[in-house]
């Protein structure tokens, strides 16, 4: 009987220890491809990809312009045309739809691909920020934004992290 009081003593009191120290534990939320890609690396990206499917958007919208004339050609003047005249008009507006279907897959994976370059090359800079930021702030414990269904405001350490990818990216960029 001694040694069972003895057992829910111990218990009690490891419980309360882990609890105190639970209380002093310092957790932080990071949306790490967020962090990235709000940071300047990502902007600088950005800029570079605008440049590169400038003419892609270009010939895009010129392609919808034509669509957008064509279906309004065919309203007003349907009544009148002939057969062989809605169906030129219709395997026109097809030609239109795919190119700029094609335009609009290729721009896409284009960027998916540049996007995961871009994660891929972050990946070790990422780690330092967050280290970074753990030690200025004395985290203990940092969890992934979808892991956790709901958190307080103050535990995002998100911008923290975007701020230290910048703040490194510059002392690098002054290094070389």
């Amino acid at each position: 009987m001694k040694n069972v009081k003895g057992l829910i003593l111990t218990l009690i009191l490891v419980f309360f220890s882990q609890s105190i120290v639970a209380q002093d534990t310092k957790i932080g939320v990071l949306n790490a491809l967020q962090a990235l890609f709000n940071s300047d690396a990502a902007q600088i990206v950005q800029q570079e990809l605008e440049q590169e499917f400038e003419q892609d958007e270009q010939r895009a919208a010129e392609l919808s312009e034509q669509l957008q004339s064509l279906q309004e050609e065919f309203q007003q003047n349907e009544a009148v045309m002939t057969e062989e005249q809605i169906r030129r008009m219709n395997s026109n507006a097809q030609d239109l739809q795919v190119q700029l279907q094609l335009i609009q897959e290729r721009v896409q994976q284009a960027l998916q691909e540049k996007n995961q370059e871009f994660l891929a090359s972050m990946q070790e800079e990422l780690a330092a920020a967050v280290t970074d930021v753990v030690a200025e702030g004395g985290f203990d414990l940092i969890l992934n934004v979808d892991a956790a269904p709901y958190f307080a405001p103050v535990l995002d350490i998100t911008a923290r992290v975007t701020a230290k990818l910048n703040e490194n990216s510059q002392t690098g960029a002054s290094e070389e």
